[in-house]
């Protein structure tokens, strides 16, 4: 929901930029020129909305769970069933969450969201070879472990 009404916000803010812009000869070249921005700055990562989250709820004190946590030097061809494996976990946050009605409940389905767009939206190169583990193959840890390893992996696939 963050992202989305982020993107409606800089619809808005651009319609009104351009119309100012398109009105004047200047205007237009600038308008040109910065039409390449948008596509450098494109590839930022697509994990930066579930990073900031990360950051909101990995000191909650409401949040008490052991979690399978995917090892965060897993080997390459195996970075999508690892990021798959943090977000079915972190959907058994979310029924954590939902049942204590913790504090951070908003953050963490927004991680959850947020996370699975990005998977579909961002294919990683992987396979789902022999040699991934399942999820429940991975040692269970308790929730603060599970967020800075959830963190590396992030940073790892932003680099």
């Amino acid at each position: 929901q963050k992202t989305h009404l982020k993107s409606i916000c800089l619809q808005y803010q651009l319609y009104l930029l351009l119309n100012s812009l398109l009105k004047n000869e200047m205007g237009l070249i600038i308008f040109f020129l910065c039409a390449y921005v948008p596509k450098t700055a494109a590839g930022h990562c697509k994990w930066a909305e579930v990073l900031k989250d990360l950051e909101l709820i990995k000191t909650s004190k409401d949040i008490d769970v052991s979690l399978y946590t995917a090892d965060t030097d897993e080997d390459v061809k195996c970075q999508e069933p690892v990021m798959r494996c943090f977000l079915l976990e972190m959907k058994v946050i979310l029924q954590e969450c939902r049942i204590k009605n913790c504090s951070k409940t908003r953050d963490v389905l927004n991680i959850w969201k947020n996370g699975n767009a990005s998977l579909e939206n961002n294919k990683l190169n992987s396979t789902t070879s022999a040699k991934c583990k399942e999820c429940e193959e991975y040692e269970e840890k308790n929730f603060t472990e599970f967020i800075q390893s959830f963190v590396k992996v992030i940073q790892r696939q932003c680099k």
